[in-house]
């Protein structure tokens, strides 16, 4: 077998989402995934927590720097998550990113390398727990969920 030279690979880092509130919701025994309240959680208290301390871990242990690309669901609770941990407070205002030329990655004003780096957050429908197909949510059902099959075929037409 041949060995891969190292530039030609990707490493993949799979973050789930912070706690949202559909999560505080199942601990009540109620089922959140059968409820149009919470099909769009957004994160709670804990949750923006656990969101701080992943950002002060990765920007610790260096691995923000290497980051190339998030992607992520288009679901509330998974882009606060992704927003929180790789776009976090720690750095310039976004006044400050939006100077970027356009596939340089360098500040246009005085063209100098940037000394943080938010990589690009793309949202993929294709992402999504559960996948629904109409803003008028006409395919959501309150007591069927989406088979286990269907979100593993959605997960392998991503990965190809």
């Amino acid at each position: 077998m041949e060995k891969i030279p190292s530039g030609a690979c990707k490493t993949l880092h799979l973050v789930r989402h912070a706690q949202g509130m559909h999560n505080l919701e199942s601990e009540k025994s109620r089922d959140p995934l059968t409820s149009f309240e919470f099909f769009d959680a957004q994160l709670s208290s804990q949750g923006w927590q656990q969101v701080r301390q992943k950002r002060k871990d990765v920007c610790a242990n260096g691995l923000l720097k290497r980051i190339e690309l998030v992607i992520t669901s288009p679901m509330s609770r998974t882009l606060q998550t992704a927003v929180g941990i790789f776009h976090g407070e720690d750095q310039p205002e976004l006044s400050d990113v939006t100077s970027y030329e356009e596939g340089n990655g360098r500040i246009s004003d005085n063209d100098q390398q940037p000394t943080f780096n938010r990589p690009p957050i793309i949202a993929l429908e294709v992402c999504r727990e559960r996948l629904i197909e109409n803003e008028d949510d006409i395919l959501w059902e309150a007591n069927k969920r989406e088979p286990f099959g269907d979100v593993l075929a959605r997960g392998m037409k991503f990965i190809n």
